[in-house]
């Protein structure tokens, strides 16, 4: 915990207070294929939080807030991909070439790219608390994981934004090592910790809670790697695409597919409930 707090410190202390400059040179078929991708991270968010809500009633009264947390997650996560697919297209150009080709050139207006760390600071704490909620855990037990899951997972996304807009390749790689520390803890967490209370669970439900946890380790899995991208030599437009494209691919499996199977958890525990006149 000491090693956490001390990372926070530094954190705080050399967070860049500019936004990643666009490259140039973009082809419409780049421009278009990130321009999809954060359509389609609006569109998934969207019905996800729709769906988690209107299924509130139906589940029990334990599970509610897990569900709710859920729908909030993606709530706040459609609301800055929205602000995220805005700012894409404020940043560009696109209109037709003299040969009938569109053409796209950068408008001068900055790409905020950081509407998607400060989802991320919002919205990760919470996907890992959600998780928490739903295994019905002993109260004190709830609290102490949800404190330690969801103060390392804002840690780790604070350690990596400082190197996220930058291009020094040593500086990147610096502060990505810094945000797998907290990374890894949490990971540990979700395998180890969680796994013993896993086994606790209602037999019923052991399979859900597993594929939750498995999940979301996974799919965190692709956050650093994606990271990584301009780390190993690919750079410019295709760099930009690829980063953008992965993590908006990256969101969806996290919030959404992850929220689906804390309703699913959440519906089997209340099946489970109503057979034995708990509901």
């Amino acid at each position: 915990s000491t090693a956490l707090l001390l990372l926070a410190s530094l954190a705080c202390l050399q967070v860049p207070s500019s936004m990643a400059v666009l490259p140039d040179s973009w082809t419409y078929s780049q421009w278009s294929a990130v321009y999809n991708a954060l359509s389609f991270g609006i569109a998934s968010m969207a019905a996800a939080t729709c769906f988690l809500w209107l299924h509130i009633p139906s589940v029990s009264r334990r599970y509610r807030t897990a569900l709710t947390v859920s729908g909030i997650v993606t709530f706040i996560a459609t609301y800055h991909y929205i602000r995220i697919f805005n700012s894409w297209v404020d940043a560009f150009f696109v209109g037709l070439g003299i040969e009938g080709e569109y053409l796209c050139s950068k408008s001068g207006q900055p790409f905020n790219d950081a509407y998607r760390y400060v989802d991320w600071l919002l919205t990760v704490p919470l996907l890992l608390i959600e998780l928490v909620l739903v295994m019905g855990l002993p109260r004190s037990e709830t609290v102490r994981m949800s404190w330690q899951l969801g103060l390392a997972s804002a840690l780790m996304v604070a350690l990596g934004y400082p190197g996220e807009v930058q291009d020094d390749l040593s500086t990147r790689w610096t502060w990505w090592c810094l945000a797998m520390v907290p990374f890894v803890f949490v990971v540990v967490i979700l395998v180890v910790r969680l796994g013993v209370a896993t086994t606790q669970q209602p037999y019923q439900v052991v399979p859900l809670v597993q594929s939750a946890r498995y999940l979301t380790v996974l799919s965190w899995l692709a956050y650093p790697l994606v990271y990584l991208v301009k780390n190993t030599g690919v750079a410019g437009a295709r760099a930009t695409m690829y980063e953008q494209i992965g993590y908006s691919v990256a969101d969806v499996v996290a919030k959404c597919v992850f929220g689906i199977l804390i309703w699913a958890i959440a519906m089997e525990k209340t099946k489970m409930e109503k057979m034995r006149g708990f509901y």
